[in-house]
C-alpha cells in the first residue's frame, strides 16, 4: 500500500491515496469541512495506476460526436480525420463525450481556404450554465489574400470581455497547425505549434474569478458569423465560394476527466499522474516568456486591456497583473 497526498486547501483538511499493488485501484478518502462539522467522502476510482486516464491514443471518433449539422459533416480514414462544412443550409459542430477538469487539450486544424470571409472556425472548452466557464480559440475568416484573425477570450462564471486578437505568422489554410489549450489551478496558456501566445494566470486569491470549479467539454464548430466576423460584419459571405470546409486531426485531451464535484479536488493534487500540477507548468520558462513576448509585440492587435475607452478608464483588475 502506498499513502500519499496530504493537503489543506479550501477547507479540505486531509486527502489520502492509497494505491493497492494487487488490485490496481486508487482508493481516495477525503475529509471535508462542513458547516462546522465534518464528512468523509469515499471515492473508489479503477484505473490503473494513475488518477484519470487520459485520452492520448484516442480519435475522434472515439472521443467526440456531431452537436449539430451532421449531415455536414464527416470523420474519415482511421477515424481521426474530421471534416466541418458550412453552406447556405447550414453550419456544423461537434463535442467531446467527456468533460476534463485540468490538463492540455490539442487539435490539428487546417482552416478554411480562400475567400473565407464571414466565417468563424471555433475551437473551445465551456462549462454549461449562466455561469459558465469558458476558453476560446476563434478562427475569423477574411478576404483571400488576407490574414485570419484569431480571436481569443475566457470566461469565469459567466463573465467574459476578455478579449485579445492576434494575426498569425504562417498561413493556416496551406496545412495543419496544432492549438492547444493548457490549463492547471495556475495559468491557462493559448498554444499555436508550441508557441505561446497568450497566458491567463489565477488571481482567485485577490478577488480575480479563475476557471477551476467546473469541468469543461470541448467543442468547435464552423458557421456564419458575416454580421461581425470580418472587419466587424462590413464583409459578408460570398456563398460561390461554398462548401467552406474546415479541416482537423489528432484530437488529443491530455486531461483530467471531470466526475463531479470531487474532481475539483482530485484533480489538482500533485502527483505524477496528474502531470499538470509539476511545477515546470506553473510559469513559463524564460525561452517561452521570450516567444510570448516575440508573439505579443509583433502579431497582436487587439487587447482588451488597452481599450480604455471600452471600459471607461477602468480597466479589469487582472490587467494590472503579471501575465506569464
Amino acid at each position: 500500500m502506498l499513502d500519499k497526498g496530504y493537503i489543506n486547501h479550501q477547507g479540505i483538511t486531509t486527502i489520502t491515496i492509497t494505491i493497492n499493488p494487487q488490485t490496481k485501484q486508487i482508493e481516495t478518502f477525503t475529509r471535508l469541512k462542513m458547516a462546522g462539522s465534518q464528512a468523509l467522502v469515499m471515492a473508489v476510482l479503477v484505473m490503473g495506476i494513475a488518477f484519470h486516464s487520459t485520452l492520448i491514443d484516442a480519435t475522434i471518433a472515439k472521443s467526440m460526436y456531431f452537436n449539430w449539422g451532421a449531415h455536414h459533416s464527416s470523420i474519415l480514414g482511421n477515424g481521426d480525420d474530421l471534416r466541418l462544412v458550412l453552406d447556405q443550409t447550414s453550419g456544423s459542430g461537434i463535442q467531446s463525450k467527456r468533460a476534463f477538469l485540468f490538463g492540455s487539450i490539442e487539435m490539428l486544424i487546417k482552416l478554411v481556404p480562400g475567400n473565407s470571409a464571414g466565417t468563424v472556425t471555433a475551437y473551445y472548452l465551456s462549462s454549461t450554465g449562466a455561469k459558465h466557464d469558458e476558453i476560446d480559440f476563434e478562427f475569423l475568416g477574411n478576404s483571400t489574400g488576407e490574414p485570419y484573425t484569431i480571436h481569443t477570450n475566457i470566461y469565469t462564471q459567466g463573465q467574459g470581455n476578455k478579449e485579445q486578437q492576434f494575426k498569425l505568422w504562417f498561413d493556416p489554410t496551406s496545412g495543419y497547425h496544432n492549438y492547444t489549450i493548457h490549463w492547471n489551478p495556475t495559468q491557462v496558456v493559448w498554444y499555436v505549434d508550441s508557441v505561446p501566445i497568450r497566458v491567463f494566470r489565477n488571481y482567485e486569491s485577490e478577488g480575480i474569478a479563475y476557471p477551476n470549479q467546473q469541468g469543461m467539454r470541448v467543442y468547435s464548430s464552423l458557421w456564419n458569423a458575416d454580421n461581425w466576423a470580418t472587419r466587424g460584419g462590413l464583409v459578408k459571405i460570398d456563398w460561390t465560394s461554398a462548401p467552406f470546409v474546415a479541416s482537423y486531426r489528432r484530437f488529443r485531451a491530455r486531461a483530467c476527466k471531470w466526475n463531479g464535484p470531487v474532481s475539483i479536488s482530485l484533480c489538482a493534487i500533485p502527483t505524477p499522474g496528474n502531470w499538470w500540477m509539476s511545477p515546470v507548468y506553473k510559469r513559463l520558462s524564460n525561452g517561452q516568456q521570450g516567444q510570448l513576448k516575440w508573439v505579443r509585440d509583433n502579431y497582436m492587435i487587439y487587447n482588451y486591456c488597452t481599450d480604455f475607452k471600452r471600459f471607461k478608464g477602468q480597466i479589469p483588475p487582472e490587467c494590472s497583473k503579471p501575465q506569464f
